[in-house]
């Protein structure tokens, strides 16, 4: 598969900034997607420099409100009709270490809204331009790090900590793969997930006090193979460790648990939603 037009979610630093160079210079158009309009400037202006293809299009939203998501994916169907890869890459890490819960502004656990639910809601606003720019693929950036979802307390009120908030959303990205693509089966569209590489030098991992173990490129090309390599053509709702298939937590393999996931997130945004109008 050679992608003509592929739309990063969080492109202005770490592994999307590097996905973003790398398709850029290898003649790739890129929708870059970021929250500062700053940073998207200077991620363009680095693509320029590095004598990439200019950028398709740039497009600023706070992942975390739902509303913006919501005119993300408007403001994508309107501009850019040949949209083939969707990478759904924008996170929020663990936090602080020591750091209390954090809500999204609609209410929502920050980082089951940012890494999980806004990437489930873009993609599902998104799926006709997919389908219609079809062989076309989706890919979800998970972890290795993951929590199993309880579904009692999803939100995480009860006792709190980053590192199993930031786990447990990773985990519904899988659990959102899996049932996606059994949806697409027959469309042309392929999503699968993956976990890059363990604890990349980024932002988030300094911002962690963790000591990195990757780099940027083990992870970036590990990723790139998802959205082009064509010996994958055919491959949809696998959990990939890096380059290699893998068994993710049982609880993504649990149907059950998959529809309760399902019904939570299309709970979450409606009336997430509706609040805003």
């Amino acid at each position: 598969m050679s992608p003509t037009t592929v739309l990063i979610t969080g492109a202005t630093d770490g592994l999307g900034r590097w996905l973003a160079l790398r398709l850029a210079t290898s003649g790739v158009g890129v929708v870059l997607h970021g929250r500062n309009p700053a940073r998207l400037d200077e991620t363009a202006r680095e693509i320029r420099a590095e004598g990439g293809r200019e950028p398709v299009g740039v497009v600023q939203a706070d992942l975390a409100d739902l509303a913006q998501v919501d005119r993300l994916a408007d403001e994508v169907l309107d501009r850019f009709a040949g949209l083939d890869v969707l990478v759904n890459n924008a996170a929020v890490g663990f936090g602080e270490p020591g750091g209390g819960r954090e809500l999204s502004p609609d209410g929502i656990e920050l980082r089951f809204a940012v890494n999980y639910l806004a990437g489930y809601h873009l993609t599902r606003r998104l799926l006709p331009a997919l389908v219609a720019a079809a062989p076309a693929r989706i890919v979800n950036v998970a972890s290795i790090g993951q929590a199993p979802i309880d579904f009692a307390d999803p939100m995480l009120e009860h006792g709190y900590d980053g590192y199993r908030a930031y786990r447990q959303s990773k985990l519904a990205q899988i659990m959102f793969t899996i049932d996606l693509a059994e949806e697409l089966r027959g469309t042309g569209v392929t999503v699968n997930a993956l976990h890059p590489a363990t604890l990349m030098a980024t932002s988030m991992v300094r911002e962690a006090e963790l000591r990195p173990l990757s780099t940027l490129h083990d992870g970036g090309e590990a990723t790139l193979r998802l959205i082009s390599d064509p010996e994958l053509a055919d491959v949809s709702g696998v959990y990939f460790d890096q380059t290699m298939a893998a068994t993710p937590k049982p609880q993504a393999l649990e149907p059950v648990a998959r529809r309760q996931l399902r019904e939570l997130s299309d709970t979450l945004v409606a009336r997430a939603l509706a609040q805003r109008h």
